[in-house]
């Protein structure tokens, strides 16, 4: 109010009129801190138009290094091209003349050199039929029926022939040995004939018959079939029927079985060892002509092997499974892998233990079979623990010479058959003597 008053007073006159005049609308109102600074400044800036801001022209842009740059590489650059100067020929001697002669005769022969082996080079990559020579046909078949692995099968079934507490009857022992491998010859073809678009994405398959084109897929299924008849027939008629059934039975196994399982389920592992623990069996029942628990216990150490064997060859090979689009154990459940392989490994101690109490060997094999087998634990554990590719190598070269050498110690501590038979003459002579004492 005090502030109003003095507006009016006397020295009124000397304010100029605008200021009064928002001092009058002021009146009305309440006039706070922040409008009285928006007055004054309103005063200062209608009094005084010299400080009111006004608009300075922009300065010319200064030209940047990068701009520059850009002008100069914009510009043509004129490059002037030298040509070089001719030698001047001089005189030539006949013997330098004739060394010319055979260094342009050499150019020329390696030119025409380069060129053929572009064009050779040209024609490999083209596609073009593979004529079949008859000198190679044997190695082709050899490959097609992977004549490693046959030999393999057939040395475990002699293994089991050996066993047998029977006497060794040649004869038999080698219409066996040849029908077993004629049937694990047609098995293998088979196998390969279904699989050649899946054999033909991996590393360790691209070069198979098949696949390569080196033999038709007519021509595999005649010779699987010239091989797995005459091999079921040497089996049944020449050994005895049983063998020949269960011939026939891991031929249809490991090709209606197993090579479509590889695709659908883990579960084909398992099933590969029941394939590979056959033929021992096979070979005890075409000595003895029956499934006793001899067959059984060569047919669970044979299928316990192939564990520690297979999973530690096949961890090798992951990346090559899962291009094929197989679905294998260590490429799906790598955990379950390795923990099969340290199981199979110690449970091959148990079964060598097993053979005394089932009077197949003496107690002397156990023993002697323990420091290769507690080995083999020791690399499956190695396997378990690590999870690497040293450790997997390491196991799967053990378990080539384990086999065999297994098989060899059981063969030198197995029971001969006087033993027994005499053992039995024993039990039945007692026996008939009991017998004996209790009649009247």
């Amino acid at each position: 109010g005090l502030f109003i008053w003095h507006l009016k007073s006397p020295g009124v006159r000397q304010i100029p009129c605008p200021f009064l005049h928002l001092c009058h609308v002021a009146n009305d109102r309440l006039i706070t801190f922040q409008y009285f600074n928006f007055l004054k400044r309103m005063y200062v800036t209608q009094c005084n138009k010299d400080l009111s801001q006004q608009a300075k022209p922009k300065s010319d842009p200064v030209a940047s290094p990068f701009h520059e740059l850009q002008q100069l590489d914009q510009e043509k650059k004129i490059i002037h091209k030298i040509r070089p100067i001719l030698p001047v020929p001089q005189p030539l001697s006949e013997p330098s003349s004739r060394n010319g002669l055979r260094e342009m005769k050499s150019a020329a022969e390696t030119e025409d050199s380069l060129t053929a082996v572009r064009a050779e080079s040209k024609e490999d990559r083209q596609w073009k039929e593979m004529k079949l020579q008859l000198e190679d046909l044997p190695g082709i078949l050899a490959r097609l029926s992977k004549i490693k692995l046959t030999a393999l099968v057939v040395s475990t079934a002699s293994a089991g022939f050996a066993m047998a507490p029977v006497p060794f009857d040649l004869t038999c022992f080698l219409l066996a040995s040849l029908g077993t491998g004629l049937a694990s010859c047609a098995a293998n073809s088979i196998n390969q004939f279904f699989e050649v678009p899946f054999d033909s994405n991996m590393n360790r398959t691209k070069n198979r018959p098949l696949v390569r084109g080196q033999i038709s897929p007519l021509l595999a299924v005649c010779f699987a079939a010239s091989c797995g008849v005459p091999g079921i027939a040497l089996l049944t008629l020449g050994v005895n029927p049983l063998t020949g059934a269960l011939g026939a039975f891991n031929i249809f196994l490991y090709t209606c079985c197993y090579t479509p399982m590889k695709r659908m389920s883990i579960a084909n592992t398992w099933v590969g060892a029941v394939v590979g623990a056959i033929p021992p069996v096979m070979g005890w029942t075409a000595a003895t002509g029956s499934l006793d628990a001899g067959a059984l216990l060569l047919g669970g150490i044979l299928y316990s092997w192939q564990f520690p064997h297979f999973n530690a060859l096949s961890w090798g090979l992951r990346e090559d499974y899962s291009r094929g689009g197989y679905c294998m154990m260590s490429v799906t459940h790598p955990g379950l892998c390795r923990r099969v392989a340290l199981r199979h490994c110690v449970a091959l101690v148990g079964l060598s233990t097993l053979a005394p109490v089932l009077d197949i060997t003496t107690w002397t094999f156990p023993i002697i079979s323990l420091p290769i087998n507690l080995y083999i634990s020791y690399l499956g554990f190695r396997f378990y623990r690590d999870a690497d590719r040293s450790s997997s190598r390491k196991l799967f070269f053990c378990s080539l010479w384990h086999l065999p050498m297994l098989l060899l110690v059981m063969f030198t501590c197995k029971k001969s058959f006087l033993e027994k038979e005499d053992k039995g003459d024993l039990l039945g002579g007692s026996h008939g003597r009991a017998m004996e004492i209790k009649l009247p």
